[in-house]
C-alpha cells in the first residue's frame, strides 16, 4: 500500500517500515509524536536517520495535524511507520498509541520516545543503550539543551532523592546519576517493562503524563540521567516549568491531583514530598503572572475536575482509533491481568 492511498486517512490507520535491527544488538523503535511542526519534524527524523546505533523502526504519531506533518513525513522518509490520528488525543495519547504500535507490531526490547521538536545527537542512542546495558535499568534519560547549548530547564532531571547511596556511587562509576522520573523529550524505556506496568494515561492529554508514567515504571527497576547522550529541545523559548502556563494550567491541576491520588507510581511519602514541591511551584506561577485571575479559574477547574472524576482507561479514551485501539488493548491485556 503507498503512502498516498486515501485510504491511508482511515482512523489509526498504521503504514510499515522495514526492520532496520543488527544479530546481538538490542531492537529499538523510536517513538516520535508530531502536532503542526513540519519543519522540526523533519530535523528530528533526519537526526534519527543519522544516529550511530541502530533503529529497528521509527514510528511516527500523526496528532491530527492540520499542516500535513505526516505527508511530509513520509515524502522524507518513505519507511516511516506512520499513524495518522483522526483526532488530537494530546502528547499523552499520542505518547500511549505510538508505543502500542511499536510494542504490538515490532516486539523490541526498547521504545525511544520524543516530541518532534527534539533533535537528538548522531550518538544519543548508542549512549542510551550502554547505559541500560543492565538488568535492573528499565528507563534512561537524555541530557537535554536549548537551541544555544545550555541545559533545557524545562527538562533537566533531578538525581533521586530516595536512592541508596551504593546506587548513587555505582551509578556515578558508569557516568549516569539516578533519577525518580523522566520527561518524554528524549526517554528510552524497556518494552517489557511497559507490557508489565502499562501505557501512559491518555486521558492526562497534556503535562504530567510523563512523571507519572516514568514514576510508575520506576516503581520496579532503576532510571538515570546519562548526560553524554544529549538532545536539542527546540522550544520557542528557554523556559522553566513554572511559567505562565495560562488555560493549560487546569492540565497541571487536575492532572497532579490524579497522580497523587490514583497513580501507583509513588508511594505516599513521595507523594506528599512532590506534593509540597508543586504547591510551591504553583505559588511561583501565581506571584510571575500576569494575569492571576484566569489562573485561579483554572485552578478553581483542575481542583474539581481532579477530585470529582478519575482518568478513564485507554481503551475508552481511545476507543476510535481501529488497528491503534487494537494495539492499545494488546499491549495493556497483561497489566490490566496483574492489576
Amino acid at each position: 500500500m503507498r503512502h498516498g492511498d486515501a485510504d491511508l486517512r482511515t482512523e489509526g490507520q498504521v503504514t510499515p517500515m522495514e526492520p532496520n535491527a543488527r544479530p546481538g544488538v538490542p531492537s529499538v523503535v523510536a517513538v516520535v509524536v508530531a502536532y503542526n511542526r513540519q519543519e522540526l519534524l523533519l530535523e528530528a527524523l533526519a537526526a534519527l536517520r543519522a544516529q550511530t546505533a541502530p533503529l529497528t523502526a521509527v514510528v511516527v504519531v500523526d496528532n491530527h495535524s492540520d499542516d500535513d506533518s505526516a505527508q511530509v513525513a513520509s515524502d522524507f522518509w518513505p519507511e516511516v511507520e506512520l499513524v495518522r490520528l483522526t483526532r488530537n488525543t494530546g502528547g499523552a495519547g499520542g505518547f500511549a498509541t505510538g508505543m502500542a504500535v511499536a510494542i504490538a507490531r515490532h516486539e523490541p526490547d526498547w521504545i525511544w520516545v520524543m516530541d518532534d521538536d527534539t533533535v537528538p545527537t548522531e550518538t544519543a542512542l548508542e549512549e542510551l543503550l550502554e547505559a541500560v546495558d543492565r538488568p535492573d535499568v528499565v528507563l534512561a534519560g537524555s541530557r537535554v539543551v536549548w537551541t544555544d547549548g545550555s541545559d533545557h530547564p524545562m527538562n533537566t532531571p533531578r538525581a533521586n532523592p530516595f536512592a541508596r547511596k551504593e546506587d548513587v556511587r555505582a551509578a556515578a562509576e558508569r557516568g549516569v546519576t539516578p533519577v525518580r522520573s523522566l520527561s518524554f523529550v528524549s526517554m528510552l524505556v524497556s518494552a517489557r517493562r511497559v507490557k508489565e506496568a502499562g501505557l501512559p494515561i491518555a486521558d492526562y492529554f497534556i503535562w504530567n503524563d510523563d512523571f507519572e508514567f516514568s514514576t510508575r515504571m520506576l516503581r520496579r527497576g532503576q532510571g538515570v540521567f546519562v548526560p553524554s547522550s544529549v538532545v536539542v529541545h527546540k522550544t520557542k523559548a528557554r523556559a522553566n516549568t513554572d511559567v505562565d502556563p495560562g488555560a493549560r494550567f487546569f492540565f497541571e491541576v487536575r492532572n497532579k491531583i490524579w497522580l497523587m491520588v490514583f497513580s501507583h507510581g509513588l508511594n505516599p511519602f513521595e507523594k506528599a514530598v512532590y506534593m509540597g514541591s508543586t504547591l510551591l511551584r504553583w505559588v511561583r506561577t501565581f506571584r510571575a503572572s500576569r494575569q492571576r485571575r484566569f489562573l485561579l479559574t483554572q485552578l478553581r477547574r483542575g481542583l474539581v475536575a481532579g477530585f470529582g472524576s478519575r482518568p478513564r482507561l485507554n481503551a475508552d479514551v481511545l476507543c476510535d482509533l481501529g488497528p491503534v485501539t487494537e494495539a492499545v488493548v494488546k499491549v495493556e491485556a497483561p497489566a490490566r491481568r496483574a492489576a
